[in-house]
């Protein structure tokens, strides 16, 4: 086996076929499109819960353009983050590995700036896409290295970067500067970080409409801080100031999504340009009134459901069939050889994920493979799903949690004790579903 986060060991799909006789390990399907390839555009909000948009049931934030998305393509409500923290769960999109293969497993600070980054030799969902030929661009949030190191953007097959290389930085809206590709951008004192992305973004657009491009659009929006140049349409609600700004905050960002999508109808590329919405983990507010999560349990940092799962939206106009609600199970991990298939590549690199290009077009339910989480803040927790059934276990040594997720969404009722065929199963499994990491090292048991 090559440097961890570059190849999959091949034992735990054999695992998946003995445990679950026969579950899919993977299918590429080769689809043709006569036209010029798709764009892609990857839109990325950071800490979004599950229930803070109007479509996944959010009642008092306005989000009309994304309610829209949803109703011209397909709302998933089983999608999952690839962690339950910023940069591991990046780090699962662009490798197309679980956080028991990839690199990036937790949140690793570098002083005085930035994160651990990948091995240079990484492959990524950017040069995955620069081979098919597109033009990539990431604007927003990288957090997979630091200035100068082996894993900057440029280094990692995009083309264009415009935004925060430190998501230690990106906690701020009004920084100092962004990073242009590997210069430093100053900006003026009042300039909102996001407004700023938003038009580089839109530029972007604009410069490469007549060739098929992939933009990773990595928005920071609703990450702490509560900062917004305006509390509209909010100002006049008897909420907390709090409530207000993050209310506001995701509001903004809804509006910038509606600009960039009347964009893509006014430079005629709309039909021809496949948009994802998703969030990188879940919900990092407890404002009671907003119910960030829904109806799941927990919420960032957690590996019950509101921590993991994530409100996403495919939109395709002519393939994906609109207003579709898909029940289809997928992960960031899947993202790699999906893409793959959309661009008639043949996926060289090892992957955990499968392609839902099927469940994307056809609307066509796909059994997924096992899925699996760990975290390494607070010692360190694991969560995995295996068909219907979860399972959680909140430290070493641990007993490990059951949940039955076709009745029980909310992880109320553990019956761990009631079927313990099924939790040896999940233990065979967690023993097998990571490899291991001196970066991440798994504490002994108390």
């Amino acid at each position: 086996m090559g440097k961890i986060g570059s190849l999959r060991p091949l034992s735990s799909h054999l695992l998946f076929v003995l445990l679950l006789g026969g579950v899919c390990l993977g299918y590429l399907p080769q689809k043709t499109f006569a036209e010029k390839p798709p764009n892609v555009i990857f839109i990325l909000a950071d800490d979004l819960g599950y229930g803070d948009v109007g479509c996944f049931g959010q009642e008092h934030i306005q989000t009309p353009c994304i309610d829209q998305l949803a109703s011209d393509g397909m709302r998933f409500t089983q999608a999952y983050a690839g962690a339950t923290v910023c940069a591991p769960s990046r780090c699962t999109l662009m490798t197309g590995l679980h956080t028991g293969h990839c690199y990036i497993r937790g949140n690793k600070e570098i002083k005085p700036v930035g994160q651990e980054p990948m091995p240079g030799d990484t492959f990524t969902l950017a040069h995955l896409m620069k081979q098919a030929g597109y033009r990539t661009g990431l604007i927003g949030k990288w957090g997979l290295g630091y200035p100068d190191s082996a894993s900057t953007p440029d280094t990692m097959g995009f083309d264009y970067f415009f935004g925060y290389n430190c998501q230690r930085n990106a906690h701020s809206y009004y920084p100092e500067y962004l990073w242009r590709d590997d210069e430093k951008v100053a900006l003026e004192s009042n300039a909102y970080s996001h407004d700023v992305m938003v038009d580089d973004a839109l530029q972007f657009v604009k410069r490469n409409q007549d060739i098929p491009f992939f933009l990773y659009l990595a928005f920071t929006i609703p990450h702490k801080k509560l900062q917004v140049p305006s509390l509209d349409p909010y100002a006049d609600e008897s909420w907390s100031e709090d409530e207000k700004i993050c209310a506001a905050m995701i509001t903004r960002m809804d509006s910038d999504i509606g600009r960039l999508m009347e964009l893509l109808k006014k430079l005629q590329i709309d039909d021809q340009t496949l948009v994802f919405f998703t969030s990188d983990n879940g919900a990092t507010y407890r404002f009671a009134r907003f119910n960030h999560s829904g109806p799941l349990k927990g919420r960032k940092r957690s590996m019950y459901e509101g921590g993991i799962r994530s409100p996403s939206i495919a939109r395709w106009p002519g393939k994906i069939p609109a207003g579709t609600v898909s029940n289809q199970v997928w992960s960031f991990w899947d993202m790699m050889p999906t893409l793959a298939d959309l661009t008639n590549q043949s996926l060289e690199s090892e992957t955990d994920g499968i392609s839902i290009l099927p469940a994307l077009l056809e609307n066509k339910s796909i059994e997924h493979p096992p899925l699996y989480w760990e975290f390494h803040e607070r010692g360190f927790s694991q969560a995995a799903r295996l068909g219907n059934w979860k399972a959680v276990r909140n430290g070493v040594g641990k007993r490990l949690e059951l949940y039955d997720l076709t009745t029980d969404v909310h992880e109320d009722v553990d019956l761990a004790t009631k079927h313990p065929d099924i939790v040896d199963r999940f233990e065979s499994y967690l023993k097998s579903a990571r490899s291991d990491s001196e970066l991440w090292l798994i504490p002994e048991s108390k």
